[in-house]
């Protein structure tokens, strides 16, 4: 579908596009039949108080789609050259068998898929709108999730067929614009504050939703089923066989709200521990999913103060981990002419202590230096003290700039490498550095000890451990590694190699308090959804580093997308097995491997 190039303007020495049209601009291209409508929104619409959900109510679906396409424009964002791989791709089809382009599969190596979730903008890129309202945009992280995955199936002792798919999340409003075969859903997180308030009334009266449900951050298992999920909606639950979507997963009705991306299994018993977030209160609710998935066992309010953009949620044996940091949603906010999600460099971070069953009065909170910490490695109990380990940084990626700054500027200077003298970045550049980073929250004295663990001279980011050890204390961690001068240049994060950290091993250079290994992917190969692999068995503190990494590559000079299986033990070596797909796979989040047994 073509996208109208309404009024997009692109700065050939910034390669910044931006949408500018005047009020008289806007006036002007509204169709003629729409003219009196327009008068007389204009007449009760005055533009310091608008109140468009009381003005369209009494308006049929029909007649406010016609107004809608008369008063906004729906704008493809353009892709620079070097962010050429993150534009979507089409479905494949059927799954089509590949092969090993170097090495080979080790026998040992488990059944199962490799899947990965990431944005897919439906209809060929992001979209922006402009209308009498103002602009508002797509952000980087939007666009409908798409899976794409690897089956690994065993045909004799050492034999293998291995075939790639994928397929996007086809949510309700998915399927609503694909019926519709244009862009209908107005972009709701970033632009102009009256512009937001419009888009959501008229979301929700037109499509019954206030935004888009993407889909597209990650992908887990549990009790042998897999589901696809972002932090804005219900978990879809998916076929691991196929890449169907069955439909949302709300256990029955009791959970009726958006669900973290990043759920984490306890240690023991096998429950499910899942948070959701919303713009209203209770802002933040904890819940406790059964082994078996058919439940849900517990559900409590964390009794926040305002709607925080967490993301992620830790587990230790007894515990689970609440992430209160200063990435705010504030409705009200946007309602005086402010972002709708805004980042607090002035605010506040702190951890919640909950016991598993706990409700609010159970929280032990603890308040750390202000930070942003979307990403955890691993939290486990050590004698009288929790501690967490994630990846941290001096400001959020998400929304990213203030509305009216130059976006492509910002994140460019948000990537570089922070000045020697500020290791955690400066407002000028590198404040998106990320290291891992450890807190140790005493439970008998309330300390709080903090220290870096990774360094300043590698950014490092999506974070994961061997399953096998979630929430128990570990050894080692994994991340990606942010190339900071092609994220520069590019303005959008890639990953150019793979770091293992050695947390029991003690190491100054580098300002590194841990030893760090490095797996380098060479010049312009970036990874994504990269993913730990255990071998069969290795759930024995002296095997968990026993198993494989498996994750994405892209070559940027080849135009091809690799699938490479890294023997963890070994590093730093070349990887065991290079898997090359029948086409390129686009950056994006989160991925898991989903065993299966012998017998399928």
């Amino acid at each position: 579908m073509a996208l109208s190039p309404f009024a997009l303007h692109v700065n050939a020495s910034t390669h910044r596009y931006s949408l500018s049209p005047t009020f008289d601009q806007l006036r002007r291209s509204i169709s003629p039949a729409l003219k009196p409508i327009w008068k007389k929104l204009q007449q009760q619409l005055p533009l310091k108080k608008i109140d468009v959900s009381n003005t369209v109510k009494k308006a049929s679906g029909m007649v406010l789609d016609v107004l809608v396409d008369g008063l906004y424009r729906f704008v493809g964002q353009p892709y620079l050259p070097s962010q050429k791989n993150f534009a979507p791709v089409q479905e494949i089809g059927e799954a089509v068998e590949v092969a090993c382009l170097e090495g080979e599969l080790p026998a040992d190596f488990p059944q199962g898929v490799f899947v990965r979730n990431g944005p897919n903008p439906q209809f060929g890129c992001l979209i922006s709108t402009a209308s009498p309202f103002g602009i508002t945009n797509e952000t980087w992280v939007e666009g409908e999730g798409m899976l794409h995955a690897l089956f690994f199936k065993k045909t004799g002792d050492s034999d293998w067929t291995i075939s790639y798919k994928n397929k996007y999340v086809e949510s309700q409003t998915f399927k609503l614009e694909k019926q519709r075969n244009k862009p209908s859903f107005i972009p709701t997180i970033e632009g102009d504050s009256l512009a937001i308030l419009a888009a959501v009334s008229l979301n929700q009266i037109r499509l019954n939703a206030d935004t888009k449900f993407i889909c597209n951050t990650s992908v887990f298992e549990h009790s042998g089923k897999l589901y696809a999920t972002a932090d804005n909606y219900l978990p879809h639950e998916i076929d691991s066989r196929t890449l169907e979507t069955y439909g949302e997963w709300d256990l029955n009705g009791d959970w009726d709200r958006s669900c973290t991306s990043h759920p984490k299994k306890a240690p023991g018993s096998g429950e499910l521990v899942i948070m959701g977030i919303d713009v209203k209160k209770p802002f933040l609710l904890v819940g406790v999913v059964s082994a078996d998935g058919k439940e849900l066992r517990h559900k409590a309010d964390a009794k926040l103060d305002k709607s925080v953009l967490s993301h992620d949620i830790g587990v230790t044996e007894r515990y689970n981990i609440i992430v209160d940091h200063p990435v705010v949603l504030d409705t009200q906010r946007l309602a005086k002419g402010g972002p709708l999600l805004k980042y607090d460099k002035e605010g506040t971070t702190r951890f919640g202590v909950m016991p598993r069953y706990g409700d609010a009065n159970s929280i032990r909170w603890f308040e750390v230096e202000t930070c942003c910490a979307f990403h955890l490695l691993n939290t486990f109990e050590d004698g009288d003290e929790v501690v967490v380990r994630g990846c941290r940084a001096m400001a959020s990626i998400l929304p990213g700039p203030d509305w009216g700054v130059n976006k492509f500027d910002w994140f460019s200077r948000g990537y570089k490498l922070p000045p020697k003298n500020r290791g955690n970045g400066s407002e000028e550049e590198g404040f998106l550095f990320h290291c891992v980073y450890e807190w140790r929250l005493s439970m008998e004295t309330g300390d709080i000890g903090e220290r870096n663990l990774s360094g300043t001279h590698f950014s490092m980011d999506f974070p994961f451990i061997n399953g096998n050890f979630i929430g128990l204390k570990n050894k080692f961690g994994f991340t990606q590694v942010v190339d900071s001068s092609a994220s520069s240049s590019c303005g959008l994060p890639k990953f150019g190699s793979l770091a293992k950290l050695y947390f029991d091993e003690p190491q100054g250079e580098y300002e590194q308090a841990v030893k760090v290994e490095f797996h380098k992917f060479g010049a312009s190969n970036f990874c994504s959804g990269s993913v730990f692999v255990a071998k069969n068995g290795s759930v024995k503190d002296e095997d968990e580093d026993d198993g494989w990494i498996v994750t994405f590559v892209h070559n940027e000079v080849s135009d091809e997308t690799h699938v490479h299986i890294i023997d963890v033990k070994d590093f730093e070596g070349e990887p065991v097995a290079k898997i090359r797909l029948p086409q390129r796979v686009p950056y994006g989040f989160h991925g898991t491997f989903m065993a299966t047994p012998n017998k399928q």
